[in-house]
């Protein structure tokens, strides 16, 4: 039996998507397989589309979705068939179809809580990677100051709140245009990035944006401060970092992939979506989303590169 999907056929611009027909697939042990209510777009199937981050092809898309558990792997307690769910689909992707399946510690109900699925489908990356980059890497303390760059965009509009949320002190974001000031919520203050170099010293410093602000972001940071590096928007070069000047200056610096995460520690990821849906059940974390149908999936892919969105874009499937 098949199902409709966006697939990527091929490498290349927004335009090789192609909306197809599928097999379905079917849960393994330990799975879940979920009819796909909404599916987010993310800067990361992008870089699957481009052929940077490798996949082989032809490849479904898609990171996160919301939707009903369709069906359940052996082994899988805890869920039940016809249940609303969130759920991270990362490790191997296929959010952008009708049907998808993922490990059961990456699904999380929504039974309990009074949760729009498009706006659930909008937590499993940007929100759950928020909680995860300032809690378990960045190892947060109260009061601490946070740095994020990319403020507006999906993962950096989680980013503040987080912040907030986990304790932090002082909480400023950078933006690229000054347009989009305004639309950064979460933080104390929101500047242009070119003006970082005046704003102080921080304990902790989210770099998704690469290239000189990476070199900066590094300066920003106090004796003993964090700079988590997760990601290259700004599809610079890659930036050297001297051991040697960590070691005189008393910083650090560490990566986080979702991916390769969720792979790993997959019930630590299942425990940030569930804080995930539970702040935003209860009002405590905002998203915006906007949707566009399925179909409009080369759309939201170009929206997403050209840097013009803020907030999340989620698509619909069968909402």
């Amino acid at each position: 039996m098949n199902m409709k999907a966006v697939t990527i056929p091929q490498f290349g611009s927004a335009d090789v998507l192609r909306l197809d027909a599928v097999p379905v697939p079917t849960p393994g042990p330990g799975q879940v397989a979920i009819d796909v209510a909404y599916a987010g777009a993310n800067f990361a199937e992008i870089l699957y589309r481009q052929g940077i981050a490798e996949v082989p092809l032809p490849f479904v898309p898609g990171i996160e979705v919301s939707g009903r558990v369709r069906a359940l792997g052996p082994g899988v307690e805890g869920l039940s068939v016809g249940e609303p769910v969130a759920a991270l689909t990362i490790v191997a992707s296929g959010g952008y179809a009708e049907v998808v399946t993922t490990a059961a510690e990456l699904v999380v109900p929504l039974s309990a809580y009074n949760l729009p699925l498009d706006v659930a489908a909008a937590l499993p990356s940007n929100s759950t990677t928020a909680f995860l980059v300032l809690d378990r890497v960045a190892r947060i303390e109260p009061t601490e100051s946070v740095l994020v760059h990319a403020a507006a965009g999906g993962v950096g509009s989680q980013l503040g709140q987080a912040a907030r949320l986990l304790g932090a002190g002082r909480i400023v974001g950078t933006v690229g245009s000054a347009e989009k000031i305004a639309k950064a919520i979460g933080y104390d203050e929101v500047i242009l990035r070119d003006d970082v170099a005046g704003a102080g010293e921080f304990d902790i410093v989210v770099d998704m944006v690469g290239g000189a602000t990476r070199r900066t972001s590094l300066d920003r940071l106090a004796p003993m401060g964090r700079m988590v590096v997760m990601g290259n928007a700004s599809g610079a070069a890659d930036v050297g970092i001297s051991a040697n000047e960590l070691w005189l200056t008393n910083k650090t610096v560490s990566g986080f992939n979702l991916a390769a995460f969720a792979g790993a520690f997959p019930e630590t990821v299942g425990a940030g979506l569930r804080r995930a849906v539970e702040a935003a059940a209860s009002g405590q974390l905002q998203v915006r989303v906007e949707v566009l149908a399925l179909d409009q999936a080369a759309d939201a892919h170009r929206r997403i590169e050209s840097g013009s969105t803020t907030g999340k874009l989620v698509l619909r499937v069968n909402g």
